[in-house]
């Protein structure tokens, strides 16, 4: 896919304060998300190597064998692990197929606000795997860059919108996330893929901006478009891949639309190729009204329907 569709945008013009850079940068941002609603980011801050110790503890886990893994299963929300067939992201645009292949570390908003009811749905404590102590340090300092640099990125997007930057951001005071390390095994280890089974099914996410830490692989992200149908997304080493949710869509009148993607089965000329993406989905604060709907409620529902059993 071209990058006049997904354009490579450079965040230190946006950060630095010069007037000119930043109102560029916001253009180019209001017209890509007008069409794809993906962008790639560079200088974006986040440390590159807590990427790689993350993905070394989450592999370490993923090959343990099952009977290790599933005293930390859970299901679709929940926080731990989610283990084969746990999910069918398809079934959120209402489109039946198989189970994805994958596995997921799944991670979450924990810190409590003092509503009970509040606090029992959507800030629980994290589950973090004793046999992989090395994991819980790596992906606590990656989140605080996350959160860091989603509500920098909706502060962009305020202005890209042509309002005030806090225009998202004041209803992020203390907002839920998730937080999903996605495993996809090749096919030597899941076999081959049922007619219609991807790694990941075609959907668009829920929530307000998603931060996407992926590897470059033939099994890899495709975008779609109206004009260009699927195509694989672009790539670009120290980049993340930022794109906006269902809410954010919402939010705007539909003026950006909710990125729509999936994630290709394992290849059948590459059958050991395997991947690991990390997801970062950021929302806002629970309750919050967008365009006449709970955002919570939303984010519930579509949670559910991609849950599988």
């Amino acid at each position: 896919m071209t990058h006049d569709v997904i354009p490579v945008i450079a965040l230190e013009p946006w950060f630095s304060g010069d007037p000119a850079a930043r109102a560029g940068t916001a253009a180019t941002v209001d017209a890509a998300l007008r069409t794809a609603g993906f962008l790639l980011v560079t200088d974006h801050g986040v440390d590159p190597e807590l990427g790689g110790r993350i993905r070394e503890s989450a592999h370490d886990f993923f090959k343990l064998p099952p009977a290790a893994k599933e005293p930390y299963g859970v299901k679709v929300g929940g926080r731990g692990w989610l283990g084969p067939g746990a999910e069918a992201n398809a079934y959120a645009e209402g489109t039946p197929t198989p189970p994805d292949l994958k596995e997921s570390l799944s991670f979450a908003a924990d810190e409590p606000i003092g509503v009970p009811a509040v606090d029992a749905e959507w800030f629980l404590p994290n589950n973090w795997p004793r046999e992989v102590p090395a994991l819980r340090p790596a992906v606590e300092a990656y989140l605080r860059q996350m959160r860091e640099l989603s509500d920098r990125l909706l502060g962009l997007l305020g202005a890209a919108l042509g309002g005030p930057e806090d225009f998202f951001t004041r209803h992020t005071g203390h907002p839920t996330w998730g937080f999903n390390i996605n495993w996809y095994p090749g096919r030597d280890t899941v076999g081959e893929p049922e007619p219609g089974q991807f790694r990941i099914g075609p959907h668009t996410d829920f929530g307000t901006v998603t931060v996407l830490d992926r590897q470059a692989g033939k099994g890899g992200l495709q975008v779609f478009t109206d004009t260009g149908g699927w195509q694989d997304a672009p790539w670009v080493p120290g980049s993340l891949t930022v794109n906006i949710g269902d809410l954010m869509a919402r939010w705007t009148d539909g003026r950006w639309c909710s990125g729509r993607h999936r994630v290709l089965p394992p290849p059948a000329d590459i059958p050991a190729e395997e991947l690991m993406s990390l997801v970062y989905f950021y929302e806002c604060d629970p309750g919050t009204d967008v365009r006449g709907i709970d955002s919570h409620a939303y984010l519930r529902a579509k949670l559910d329907s991609i849950t599988v059993g």
